[in-house]
């Protein structure tokens, strides 16, 4: 039975036709619609805290506060996020001249004068300091348990009070997005970062796991080192609308989220399918191969060994990491990328480890008109839905089961049978 798709592309959207195969649903993430404001949302997480007090009740006059929210890449909507904190902290006598936004940028690409406005908003950027995190200009704290260097961006590390913004989503590794991960890596040195990233091949550095997480923990524990003093973190739709905000206790306001994330996020599928059809979400999700990989992992669950994977993403900036880029594109095989990491652990070669580990599963067909011509490890790469889904039916036949993942980066699948 023929079957029509569309899958969210970029800022727009890709259409297909599914002409053969058993249909076995579409998976999305229960998430709440957005019934009030986003606004509002923030105003009541900022009324009434978790763990804490309310941040006006904490914050001294004279302090000088830093807020540290992410970058293009996360679909975090700062312009709504940054004006009730700002109110709050204006409320308990703290001055705009006192108050700076530092961009989380991690290891990314910094985000010229244009994006900034956008992505905090024009009043906000008028009003307050806002400015890039320089993975070079670091103060030293010493180092975790884990031997990771605590390393972090001078301004932050020198502010009175650090307030950390955020959305959480599922990490492939890190369990969850947001909390402390906004100042590590967010705001960390590259050895940081790359000690930190080096526990994601250990047990228990999985997606919706905090309980003996090896990366989570040592991250915890490098941010408590410095001290993190409140946090406002927020659960987005597909639409990048507010479905929940937690304001409060840097670790209880965060749990509360990932507790919320894990009702609507992970999806029951009955058993594994012999095709996978995923989107990650379009932009910013999409935004890079990069980002992309996180849909990928996600939906590898879904799909039985020897399966095809189909991922629909842009990539406008293509892979988004000249490491990545380059162990992609280095011409060695799936099972030789990840015998390179466990020798030495590379940044921005994990995701290409990552993305062998599901190659050597399954079968990826990546979708994307602007890397089309490109040569990768695991991956071959079209520039339509149609074209991927032929070279689906060459490896499958006619006689074979699939889903549809919409939003890929967030959802998790969680089989019921491994029959």
């Amino acid at each position: 039975m023929e079957r029509e798709l569309n899958l969210p592309y970029g800022s727009g959207s890709l259409s297909c036709t599914v002409t053969r195969g058993t249909f076995t649903g579409v998976y999305l993430p229960a998430k709440e619609e957005a019934g009030s404001s986003g606004e509002s949302m923030v105003y009541e997480a900022l009324r009434h805290p978790v763990g804490a007090p309310r941040l006006s009740e904490l914050v001294k006059q004279d302090d000088q506060v830093v807020i540290i929210t992410s970058d293009h890449t996360r679909p975090c909507p700062n312009a709504v996020l940054l004006p009730p904190l700002l109110e709050e902290l204006n409320r308990a006598g703290v001055p705009d001249e006192q108050i700076t936004v530092v961009i989380a940028l991690g290891l990314h690409r910094k985000m010229n004068e244009a994006e900034l406005k956008k992505s905090v908003g024009e009043e906000v950027y008028r009003r307050v300091r806002v400015i890039n995190h320089d993975c070079d200009d670091v103060v030293s704290l010493g180092t975790t348990s884990r031997g990771t260097p605590v390393e972090i961006f001078r301004p932050v590390v020198e502010a009175d009070f650090r307030i950390c913004v955020g959305n959480v989503e599922f990490h492939y590794f890190a369990g969850f997005s947001g909390g402390a991960k906004a100042i590590l890596p967010g705001t960390a040195s590259e050895a940081a970062v790359k000690a930190n990233h080096s526990h994601m091949i250990e047990n228990g550095a999985a997606a919706a796991q905090l309980l003996d997480n090896p990366v989570r923990e040592d991250l915890e524990e490098a941010v408590d080192m410095l001290g993190a003093h409140y946090i406002l973190n927020v659960i987005v739709d597909s639409e990048q609308r507010i479905v929940h905000a937690c304001a409060g206790d840097l670790v209880l306001a965060h749990r509360a989220l990932c507790e919320n994330l894990i009702k609507e996020g992970l999806v029951q599928i009955p058993q594994r399918v012999d095709l996978a059809i995923v989107s990650a979400g379009g932009t910013p999700k999409d935004i890079d191969l990069y980002q992309a990989q996180k849909a990928l992992d996600n939906c590898a669950n879904a799909v039985r060994r020897g399966g095809v994977i189909v991922l629909a993403a842009e990539c406008t900036e293509g892979y988004g990491n000249k490491t990545f880029e380059q162990w992609m594109t280095s011409g060695r095989k799936p099972a030789e990328l990840l015998a390179d990491l466990k020798r030495e652990f590379v940044l921005g070669g994990h995701k290409a480890a990552a993305i062998a580990k599901v190659a050597q599963e399954t079968t990826i067909i990546l979708v994307s008109k602007v890397m089309a011509e490109e040569k990768m490890a695991g991956i071959t790469v079209v520039d339509s839905l149609e074209q991927a889904l032929e070279e689906a039916y060459h490896r499958l036949g006619a006689d074979f089961s699939y889903a549809v993942f919409p939003l890929g980066a967030s959802t998790l699948p969680k089989v019921q049978s491994e029959v």
